[in-house]
């Protein structure tokens, strides 16, 4: 099964050939401890939830890709009136982020990012850069003791030794600073050209330096500054003061991995390719990031990936040297998805068996052969099949791998060489893995 590439998003042209320039000695530790993570979690939450759509996309007229299969609202003046009005209604008083995160832990997850905004302008922590936000008294869930959602996710995913970062739209359809009031904005751009209103400009520039500040300081230590809505910083002159904001955050924490995606150059720290394994794979570190329904977000009645989807994405992605992050769009009471729990809880069963040749593994990239798939870690390497593979024979020889002690690593079993060859033994599992240690 494939999944269509979503036409307004689109993998950097230069991820496969641009290199990183100038790192300071943090952030080359900091990439190498990226590497080594390999598998997290994104939560796309907020509104959108509540309404049960496409993020918050329907907001933008020219976007009527995300209204095609049925729109909020008949028309969009009132689709949007209606919109704005969501956090008068949601209400999500079944929120644990305890166990999220515990849940999260045993899928295998090493690091979480959540959205702090999305394009919608609608703030998921206690900003004070905008009163449209979960906890001002406007917003139904500001009463409940866990208002400040962002918070409370955190500190429960730190309490799991779970790294944490925060994704952030830098676009802000809600601010006047971006689409003027009263106006009625085309498409998902500012309402206006940044360089025939430059004051206008700078203020909203102002607006979105001082909530990442505020989220590196306040929710600190961020790990991973993740920010998305691509068409600013590359499109229409809108061009946030990338410079000075990196500053202000590396000066709160030297370490923060900041990712413009889809941009490239310095404040791209990772390459982000989404809903996709690359053709060609960055010179820079990477995430394959993929949803593990169809969409990001809560939908009702969504189509979820079946398992073996999502594990072989996870292999190829895995042993091509990237990392994967999937995306899961809790309800609007606070509940995960029933059929999310349940991908998480294969997901975690699969990696309790497989996951030391998964943490912390480069992709043996040295030892290709007749299509096979090897990570290393240290001085063991490992060898990935799929179940419909078993029976082949595999050329220790050609893939330097003689000498070495050879076992399935699902039950520990040594396993025969035979003339140089070794034949792939039967499994229980869609993705077997072999291991050869020395």
């Amino acid at each position: 099964m494939t999944n269509k590439i979503r036409e307004d998003i689109v993998e950097n042209q230069l991820a496969g050939q641009e290199s990183y320039q100038y790192l300071s000695p943090e952030l080359k530790n900091k990439i190498e401890w990226f590497k080594n993570q390999k598998i997290g979690v994104i939560f796309h939450w907020g509104l959108y939830s509540q309404a049960g759509i496409v993020e918050s996309w329907q907001l933008s007229e020219e976007d009527n890709w995300a209204r095609k299969k049925g729109a909020w609202r008949s028309d969009l003046k009132t689709l949007r009136k209606d919109y704005w009005n969501l956090n008068k209604v949601f209400n999500p008083i079944n929120f644990n982020p305890d166990e999220w995160a515990k849940k999260s832990k045993l899928a295998g997850f090493r690091y979480m990012l959540f959205t702090t905004k999305h394009h919608d302008g609608f703030n998921m922590y206690d900003t004070n850069y905008s009163e449209y936000k979960i906890t001002s008294p406007n917003s139904k869930f500001s009463e409940n003791k866990k208002s400040d959602i962002f918070k409370d996710i955190v500190e429960a995913f730190r309490k799991q030794n779970i790294s944490v970062g925060a994704y952030y739209s830098k676009p802000d359809w809600h601010s006047y600073n971006y689409w003027e009031k009263d106006s009625f904005p085309k498409g998902r751009y500012a309402s206006y050209d940044p360089k025939e209103k430059p004051e206008k400009w700078d203020a909203f520039n102002n607006y979105v330096t001082n909530q990442l500040e505020e989220i590196c300081n306040n929710y600190g230590p961020i790990d991973i500054l993740w920010l998305d809505g691509g068409w600013v910083n590359s499109q229409n002159n809108e061009l946030l003061n990338m410079p000075d904001i990196a500053k202000k955050v590396r000066k709160i924490n030297p370490k923060t991995l900041i990712v413009d995606r889809t941009i490239g150059g310095e404040f791209e720290n990772y390459v982000t390719p989404e809903r996709k394994v690359p053709n060609v794979v960055p010179k820079k570190a990477w995430e394959s990031n993929i949803p593990i329904a169809k969409n990001w977000g809560y939908v009702p009645n969504d189509v979820f990936k079946p398992f073996n989807e999502i594990l072989d994405s996870l292999v190829r992605v895995i042993t091509l040297g990237g990392n994967v992050i999937l995306g899961i769009g809790p309800k609007p009471d606070g509940n995960l998805p029933l059929e999310a729990e349940n991908i998480m809880q294969k997901l975690g069963e699969w990696l309790n068996i497989f996951g030391e040749a998964v943490y912390n593994s480069r992709p043996d990239s040295h030892r290709k052969y007749n299509g096979l798939n090897l990570t290393v870690v240290q001085n063991k390497c490992y060898l990935f099949y799929h179940s419909d593979m078993v029976g082949n024979k595999v050329d220790l020889n050609k893939l330097s791998l003689m000498n070495h002690e050879v076992s399935l690593l699902e039950n520990k079993k040594l396993l025969d060489i035979k003339n140089g060859f070794l034949v792939l033994p039967p499994t229980s599992f869609d993705y077997s893995v072999i291991k050869f240690k020395k």
